[in-house]
């Protein structure tokens, strides 16, 4: 409207409260997300190694079940740390594939398209915007990840009892702690990398190349130096000894090796890397993720 007509007047309405401002972009983000039908369906069928975990905690406790599927009891898994960590490591996995999807275009769009003034121009800080995008990974890996495990150790622990629940409440914290660092590691990345690719297909194909290159080169060392140190630079590596660790079960590592014939030569008994090393390379790498998008998201850029 023209100036001079002075017919503006100021917005008397309720205010959006400052710290949730950055939600908007995950109300909108998750919409677009579920609007195609084929991730749709991918995502519903994350949900299924969680429908087998119910199924046999739920066998454990029924006795005419068993009977009815001639079951012995003594033939399902324990329940027990390694099983919620088995559950864990294989939703993790479906876990990366839905941050391999969505991950990439949330901050390349917006840098390919120059949206970022958009958002800058309103009271909306680089951080908000940021934890904004990431917010839509977070919601997204939470609710197939650590939620529905912390849901199933409950009724674990409803039909086992209240002394099964407090002996093993350790293990709770052990699915959530791994949980969210696997969740903020490939949130971290994937934003990273769109920011740096600004292209979908280029993004996607680095954040694959990421997990899987290194993780060959690590091994190739380890093969040719008989060591397990060379799993340092292999983030599911890492990953992989942080879980062990808080769920009880990194060990030490029996490798065989044989000559070139094939036949057996000497059998060596290699450990991993001390767990610290694998927490600070995990932490490295999310500071690392942190100073880049703090360089690349701005409201502008200098281009010389």
């Amino acid at each position: 409207m023209a100036v001079y007509e002075l017919t503006y007047k100021q917005y008397l309405g309720k205010l959006t409260p400052e710290w949730s401002r950055f939600l908007v972009i995950p109300r909108h983000a998750l919409k677009d997300v579920f609007k195609s039908k084929l991730f749709t369906a991918f995502f519903v069928i994350c949900f299924l190694p969680l429908l087998v975990e119910a199924i046999l905690i739920y066998l454990h406790h029924n006795v005419s079940a068993l009977a009815i599927l001639q079951v012995n009891v003594r033939e399902l898994l324990p329940i027990d740390n390694s099983f919620f960590q088995t559950f864990v490591n294989l939703q993790g996995g479906f876990a990366f594939f839905v941050a391999l999807l969505v991950g990439p275009p949330l901050v390349a769009r917006d840098l390919r398209n120059n949206a970022l003034p958009l958002y800058l121009c309103r009271p909306f800080s680089r951080t908000e915007y940021v934890l904004g995008k990431m917010s839509v990974l977070l919601i997204l890996l939470s609710l197939m990840t650590w939620v529905p495990q912390l849901l199933l150790f409950a009724f674990q622990s409803y039909l086992e009892g209240a002394t099964w629940f407090v002996d093993n409440l350790w293990i709770a914290g052990a699915i959530f702690i791994s949980s969210v660092v696997w969740i903020l590691l490939l949130a971290l990345l994937s934003q990273a990398i769109s920011a740096l690719v600004k292209w979908r297909v280029v993004a996607s194909a680095a954040l694959l190349g990421l997990f899987f290159i290194p993780s060959v080169f690590g091994e190739v060392v380890n093969q040719l130096f008989r060591t397990r140190y060379g799993s340092i630079i292999s983030i599911n590596a890492n990953i992989r000894n942080v879980t062990a660790g808080l769920f009880g079960t990194f060990e030490k590592v029996t490798a065989i090796v044989t000559d070139f014939d094939g036949e057996f030569a000497s059998q060596l008994s290699l450990t991993e890397p001390p767990l610290w090393i694998s927490w600070f390379v995990l932490f490295l790498i999310c500071a690392f993720c942190l100073a880049l998008l703090s360089w690349k998201v701005k409201a502008y850029e200098v281009v010389r």
